[in-house]
């Protein structure tokens, strides 16, 4: 997080949140600045060390330290979330549409999995819901993440006995498409349209028209070649947990908050930070010159309708109807197989 991003951080919250705002006490002393109070917190999340650890380079006490560090997290949730955490615009749904285009797959807005945070305080009565194998009690976080590792989706707070599968059948996920408001995307493979945007996800997920896996056991040509790029696009999920564990020790290391709705702010509040990590430093990533591209819509087959039509009601009919097509088995395998034949096309030669 360079300098300039931070100040912008400490002037929103020292203007808008009451906890970060420089006093007097009676005497006429004046209280810890909003520099120190968000150094403190920035320092908790990034190296995930205890609270008492900056007391000599701050001069704040432990109980201080922690209270900045649940005030600076509720205030980076409640003046940042709708902006750095949401769905993509149509605009930036195109352009991941045309990255994904750029990249072999067509119609892929991004890649899909879970990841596990161990809760080492967790308490005892809830062991045994929140331990897996490793005997060891974790939380799981749900994400989607795009080729310049930004998080378009979070879903975090289930216990870790669950799998991928148990978390997406309880996920907001495809709430948009189902609740009529996601744009209508339409693109063609192989020469043939579809106008149901995918993920890209591990051999676990369900065989979905909106999830594309890879092929286990490759033999053929075109097999192998499929699972090569596949396996490689995907991975930008799995980069940007290691990422944001990477810019945020505490999300690497076992949690020590006994209250997980305030583990759930804490997670929270780093994935945004993320993301405005990601939006500084954007304009370096490799993939950046993607958009340059496909400058006009002609370039590319994968389109967005920008006029959401809001007049279709969202009745029970409706929304079954779109949970069906979400779920459709066939459209997935006729997918799958269009585009095992378009990136042989594409990169074989």
């Amino acid at each position: 997080m360079n300098k300039s991003l931070f100040m912008r951080i400490v002037d929103r919250l020292s203007n808008e949140v009451q906890y970060f705002q420089q006093t007097h006490d009676g005497l006429g002393r004046i209280s810890l600045s909003p520099i120190q109070k968000c150094t403190a917190a920035i320092r908790v999340l990034a190296y995930g060390s205890a609270a008492d650890t900056v007391d000599e380079y701050l001069r704040l006490g432990e109980t201080t330290t922690r209270l900045c560090v649940e005030h600076f997290v509720e205030g980076i949730i409640n003046l940042f979330s709708d902006e750095y955490l949401r769905r993509p615009t149509p605009a930036e749904l195109q352009r991941l549409l045309h990255a994904g285009e750029y990249r072999g797959f067509p119609g892929m807005i991004g890649s899909i999995d879970c990841m596990h945070w161990e809760w080492k305080n967790c308490p005892t009565a809830w062991k045994g819901q929140y331990s897996r194998g490793s005997g060891k009690p974790t939380i799981v976080l749900e994400a989607v993440a795009s080729y310049d590792l930004w998080i378009w989706h979070a879903f975090f707070g289930l216990p870790g006995t669950l799998n991928d599968i148990n978390v997406l059948d309880r996920s907001p996920v495809f709430d948009d498409i189902i609740q009529g408001y996601a744009p209508n995307v339409t693109f063609s493979v192989n020469g043939r349209q579809y106008h149901m945007a995918y993920y890209l996800t591990d051999g676990i997920y369900p065989k979905w028209a909106t999830f594309i896996q890879s092929i286990s056991l490759p033999q053929a040509p075109k097999a192998v070649l499929f699972a090569q790029r596949q396996e490689a696009v995907r991975k930008d999920v799995e980069r940007a947990f290691g990422v944001l564990q990477a810019r945020f020790a505490i999300v690497k290391n076992p949690v020590l908050f006994w209250d997980k709705v305030k583990i759930g702010k804490i997670m929270r509040a780093c994935i945004i930070l993320h993301n405005m990590i990601v939006e500084d430093e954007r304009d370096g990533y490799s993939l950046n010159h993607v958009s340059e591209s496909f400058q006009g819509e002609e370039n590319g087959s994968s389109h967005v309708d920008r006029d959401i039509d809001r007049d279709i009601p969202s009745n029970i009919a409706n929304m079954m109807d779109a949970r069906a097509r979400i779920r459709d088995n066939p459209i997935h395998h006729q997918l799958k197989y269009d585009l095992v034949e378009h990136i042989w096309d594409k990169f074989g030669g």
